[in-house]
């Protein structure tokens, strides 16, 4: 039987840390691991996390200072043993009911990557500057690495666990998209695309992404990691 890791990096998420999991455990009824990676928060994650443990399916990882969500993946990455991995972001703007479409494709053996994109059949909620800015983003990896994707940046990634800890990923924050994204292209692997739901939080609530600052971040790895030799973990 295959055993599914889902790594949920949360950094002060006190208010849709336990929605998440709750949904995460009831969408997929597979074997799976929930592997929680708080990452030095300063709300009542760490009180939450403790509750949630005590399922045999939850595993928790308490960092006490806050290194960001690429080196929280990473850690995760680190503990998952599962044959697939399911990256899972603890915001519930992406919800866990579309996990069983993203993970048909890595069950079926049809796709080793399987990205949820937000944007496959347009806005889908998103504001027209966010919308716009991920076209732009999508557009430049195709460009940069002749393929086909619609949403870089997405919450939703999901490898075969022997493809994904074979990348040698350095990320530390919101880079790790860029990063992995990057690298398995270079790798010559296909990202399979499928449709997701997406409701889009603000600042106010929570957001943590920055647009400029982390979007740029984005193509410069993008741009970066396209001229240099992709290197695979032993």
């Amino acid at each position: 039987m295959v055993k599914l890791s889902v790594i949920i990096p949360a950094f002060n998420e006190d208010r849709t840390i336990r929605n998440v999991v709750q949904a995460v455990r009831t969408s997929v009824q597979i074997e799976k691991e929930i592997i929680i990676v708080n990452d030095g928060s300063t709300d009542r994650t760490f009180e939450i996390l403790e509750d949630l443990r005590r399922d045999p399916e939850i595993k928790v990882i308490h960092q006490q200072q806050n290194r960001g969500k690429g080196y929280a993946i990473r850690l995760g990455l680190s503990q998952a043993a599962g044959e697939y991995v399911v990256i899972q972001d603890a915001d519930m703007e992406v919800d866990p009911s579309d996990l069983p479409a993203i993970l048909k494709p890595l069950l079926d053996k049809s796709s080793q990557i399987v990205y949820g994109s937000r944007f496959i059949n347009g806005r889908n909620n998103s504001t027209l500057v966010s919308y716009i800015a991920n076209y732009l983003l999508a557009h430049l990896v195709n460009l940069l690495y002749n393929t086909r994707i619609t949403d870089e940046s997405t919450g939703y990634k999901a490898f075969t666990s022997s493809l994904i800890k074979s990348v040698d990923l350095q990320c530390e924050g919101f880079e790790f998209c860029a990063e992995v994204t990057a690298k398995v292209l270079q790798m010559q692997h296909h990202i399979h695309e499928v449709p997701i739901s997406y409701f889009p939080r603000k600042k106010n609530e929570g957001k943590k992404l920055r647009f400029w600052r982390d979007g740029l971040t984005a193509v410069w790895i993008l741009i970066k990691y396209r001229f240099k030799r992709t290197h695979y973990n032993e």
